[in-house]
């Protein structure tokens, strides 16, 4: 039975390799188990590899755009081989470089192959192999949620992981679901030359992000010929000849969608299946999430949890911090680190990007703040008439009594740089005044957290450029 570590950690991704360089910077020695490729979803099969591709049908659609003012482009199609060997480089050099030198050359920090399995609190079983330890930190991550509608397993369907290895663009693609996968991936198809569709359960696309905003990209996502039904619910499923067909009930009334290609884009599943939970006495949620407090810990003594197998957020570097907030209650017993999931900044990749940071006008209400909302239209900065990208909204919200800036949502060209300030904003408890009073770069997008600022006080469209 192997002992020879003071942490074990249950997963390889961006949140286990956080974790294991903060746990190696304070002494401790690291066992890492990882049943995959190293690296997890992050780098192999998510944020990596789909950016990577989106950005790419950016240049195609920057091309397009440019040719409306004048710049002439010859669009001799796309080479598919050489765009997905483009996306393999990135994903290969990234893993290498961020976990497979990281792990040959710090000092403390050791891999096993193969599946870890609680058969007690205090070890797990990994083939014939038996580990034992007084600090498990289980950052299993999460994968391509499935729904089992009526038909599923007698279609050809895609998720988020195989759609990002296909030879061959569909020519149409119906997407189920209104999320951030769906999203960014039907804009990336979209700009490449399919013709998608997607299928939302609910009244609108991004549910869970602010109003104005999500209209703001649903706009602009139909703007660029996407297909967006509302109110949808899936009946069935089915194959005729080289289509997918998916019928749909729509306010009382069958409809049937018929593509090429389907793509389930409904949600991260937690990766919890098989792995002992039960065993080690740790608990989880009615969609399998494993429980846990603000300091990572979960019900069992001795295990922690982070990432995307607790569900929240589910970004990497959320999952990262949460693996660090964990070693430091681990290594530190009593130091209290909690999460300030308030100040994280989001984004969703479509372009214009959609992203946020802090309280939501709803959420802040509940918080026991008063609230004053600012909203501002893209086209209120002279950057995006620059750049002819005038699209979008920017929406703050502030607590009356003090000022006090409580959140940002945008959707905006750029708007995964901007949010950052907005972050450190949030986070050092910044009034709206101070961000109003802050010089910004003119011409510049950012200038709309300006802006939007300014326009707590005065009617920002009476505003003379660079006018204080």
């Amino acid at each position: 039975m192997s002992n020879n570590h003071d942490l074990v950690i249950l997963g390889s991704g961006s949140t286990a390799f956080a974790a294991a360089l903060r746990a190696q910077s304070q002494g401790a020695k690291v066992l890492m188990i990882e049943k995959s490729v190293l690296g997890g979803t992050c780098v192999n099969w998510g944020c990596i590899p789909s950016k990577t591709l989106i950005h790419s049908a950016l240049f195609y659609q920057e091309a397009r755009l440019g040719a409306r003012v004048g710049l002439g482009i010859s669009e001799s199609g796309i080479d598919l081989d050489r765009l997905m060997a483009h996306k393999d480089m990135v994903v290969h050099y990234l893993r290498k470089t961020k976990y497979l030198d990281i792990l040959q050359n710090v000092p403390g920090l050791t891999l096993v192959r193969g599946t870890a399995r609680f058969i007690d609190p205090q070890t797990v079983e990994v083939g014939e192999q038996k580990i034992r330890g007084d600090k498990f930190l289980i950052a299993t991550g999460g994968d391509p949620r499935i729904i089992e509608f009526p038909g599923l397993h007698g279609v050809d369907y895609l998720t988020s992981r195989s759609a990002l290895l296909l030879k061959k663009f569909p020519a149409s693609l119906t997407i189920i679901g209104g999320g951030v996968i769906a999203l960014e991936l039907g804009q990336m198809f979209q700009r490449l030359g399919t013709r998608v569709t997607v299928l939302e359960h609910g009244p609108r696309i991004l549910p869970d992000i602010e109003e104005e905003p999500a209209l703001a990209v649903q706009q602009a996502l139909i703007g660029e010929g996407m297909e967006i039904v509302p109110n949808v619910s899936i009946c069935s499923l089915a194959k005729d000849v080289d289509r997918t067909v998916v019928e749909t009930e729509m306010e009382g009334l069958r409809k049937k969608f018929a593509a090429e290609r389907l793509l389930l884009a409904v949600g991260t599943a937690p990766s919890t299946d098989g792995i002992g939970l039960d065993k080690a006495g740790v608990e989880i949620d009615s969609k399998g999430f494993i429980r846990v407090d603000e300091q990572m810990r979960t019900t069992a003594p001795g295990i922690w949890a982070a990432g995307d197998v607790i569900g929240g957020m589910m970004i990497a570097t959320v999952g990262a911090r949460e693996g660090i907030v964990a070693v430091d209650n681990m290594l530190n017993p009593g130091c209290g680190c909690a999460m300030d999931y308030l100040s994280a900044p989001m984004a969703i990749f479509t372009d214009p990007e959609v992203a946020m940071a802090g309280h939501t006008e709803e959420s802040a209400r509940k918080a026991g703040f008063e609230v004053v909302t600012s909203i501002l239209p893209v086209s209120a900065i002279p950057k995006a008439h620059v750049t002819g990208l005038t699209c979008g909204v920017i929406k703050m919200v502030a607590d009356v009594a003090t000022n006090r800036l409580l959140g940002v949502h945008l959707t905006c060209h750029g708007g995964a740089e901007m949010i950052n300030e907005a972050a450190l904003a949030i986070r050092f408890r910044l009034t709206v005044q101070d961000l109003a009073n802050t010089l910004h770069v003119y011409p510049s997008m950012a200038e709309g957290l300006r802006l939007c600022a300014q326009g707590f006080s005065r009617d920002v469209s009476k505003l003379s450029c660079c006018a204080e």
